[in-house]
């Protein structure tokens, strides 16, 4: 008879889940997940996690997969206020060749946005706000400029909301795709984003309030570059004047992402200032893929 699952006692249920898992065909599998329950075995000795707060933390995986929908995903909001998704995207994508610093996806991007031409303005309503000007080049780790790259920029609207939160807006709006030209340059109008608060009517927000935590984000914008040959980048870029750079609530702020947001004089027949960010990006050789989008 096998006896190697029958519990000796709580010091044995460890050594009894790794036995069970010990044959998985798949290695990486295997790693993964003898690490994730040497881990977790060793939080609940180290906390010594009382019943009460195991059911807590099963409610807590439980409402954040049942308030997922294709509008809204608790899933990655968990994931990136506790700083996991950041350090996910830190450790995958090293900048030791000058590549540009990765950040996280985020809850909003949304796939197949608009393709557009250099110029084009995403802003695709009438909007409040200052116009920004937005213009910079790709090239790859050697400086030579990468032509036919895609830039799919997503952001925040001047009150801070994505546009599948704000029913005043068109869809796709703030959206857009553009393919770099032959020097790798890239260029197109919007309107300056907002910081904004996180999402807080689910579980996630519970945990925020708990814990004493603000749930403000800082103005920026999101950036994925990609091209066949070259590894994806996901990034972020910051206002530089924005509160709340030193207290990201997902941390997504890293000091090369803090762009410079210059304001110029207002344009005639405008009371708003005109603002205008250069940001280059350095992508390296590698697998190009698409993440999963977080919503529809």
């Amino acid at each position: 008879m096998n006896t190697s699952h029958i519990i000796d006692g709580e010091a044995s249920v460890t050594a009894a889940v790794q036995a069970a898992m010990a044959d998985t065909a798949n290695p990486r599998l295997r790693d993964i997940m003898a690490a994730v329950v040497e881990h977790s075995h060793a939080l609940i000795r180290e906390v010594n996690l009382t019943e009460d707060e195991f059911q807590a933390a099963i409610r807590f995986l439980t409402l954040i997969g049942q308030q997922t929908n294709d509008s809204h995903n608790e899933v990655i909001l968990a994931a990136d206020v506790l700083g996991i998704s950041t350090l996910v995207a830190l450790r995958n994508s090293p900048e030791h060749e000058g590549q540009t610093a990765a950040a996280l996806l985020g809850p909003f991007w949304r796939a197949d946005a608009p393709f557009c031409e250099n110029g084009d303005n995403i802003a695709r309503c009438d909007m409040p706000g200052a116009v920004m000007d937005v213009s910079g080049q790709v090239s790859d780790v050697r400086g030579n400029p990468v032509a036919d790259a895609v830039v799919d920029v997503w952001q925040a609207s001047p009150v801070g909301l994505y546009e599948n939160q704000d029913d005043q807006q068109p869809d796709m709006n703030l959206r857009g795709r553009f393919r770099t030209d032959a020097q790798g340059r890239y260029r197109f109008r919007t309107v300056r984003p907002a910081g904004y608060p996180v999402p807080t009517h689910g579980v996630v927000g519970e945990l925020l309030r708990a814990q004493g935590r603000h749930c403000m984000r800082p103005a920026h914008l999101h950036f994925m570059v990609h091209r066949e040959h070259y590894k994806t980048l996901v990034t972020q870029v910051f206002a530089d004047d924005c509160t709340h750079l030193g207290s990201d609530v997902v941390f997504g702020v890293s000091r090369a992402l803090i762009g410079t947001f210059r304001s110029h004089d207002p344009r005639p027949g405008s009371d708003e200032p005109h603002y205008r960010l250069e940001y280059d990006f350095v992508i390296e050789a590698g697998q190009s893929c698409l993440p999963t989008a977080p919503i529809k």
